[in-house]
């Protein structure tokens, strides 16, 4: 039997998804983490993008939003404020999203302000990512 890791991915909306998976790739802070079964206990923030599962021999994908991720030897822990299986985004609506961002942020905005737009920017971003490098 292989060894399998649980990767749960949360929001404060809900539990996004919750598989045992062979490995997972994540989007940290200084790039890309590929985690594996049996990996050091860790604790440390993820930057919006992409997550990679590996499960069952294939690849699955998901945007996620920033956040922070839990490491244990048998469990992967994301909380972030935005995750989305590639399935599901919608191309256009994340695009429509990205340029009401980018142009807010042309304007005088307060830092509360700013950090939202800032926020939901790198959503569409993220989103847009994953959506347009795994187009079948």
């Amino acid at each position: 039997m292989s060894v399998t890791l649980k990767l749960e991915i949360v929001t404060p909306e809900a539990k996004i998804y919750s598989e045992d998976v062979e490995m997972v790739t994540l989007p940290g802070i200084e790039g890309e983490m590929g985690i594996y079964p049996m990996h050091v206990p860790l604790m440390t923030q993820v930057a919006a993008g992409e997550v990679a599962v590996h499960k069952d021999g294939q690849d699955f994908f998901l945007a996620i939003g920033e956040g922070f991720v839990e490491i244990t030897s048998g469990r992967v822990a994301i909380l972030t404020d935005m995750a989305i299986k590639a399935d599901d985004i919608d191309e256009a609506k994340a695009e429509e999203a990205r340029k009401r961002a980018e142009s807010r942020l042309a304007e005088k905005l307060t830092d509360e302000e700013t950090a939202s737009v800032t926020a939901s920017l790198a959503h569409s971003l993220a989103q847009l990512k994953v959506k347009r490098r795994h187009h079948h």
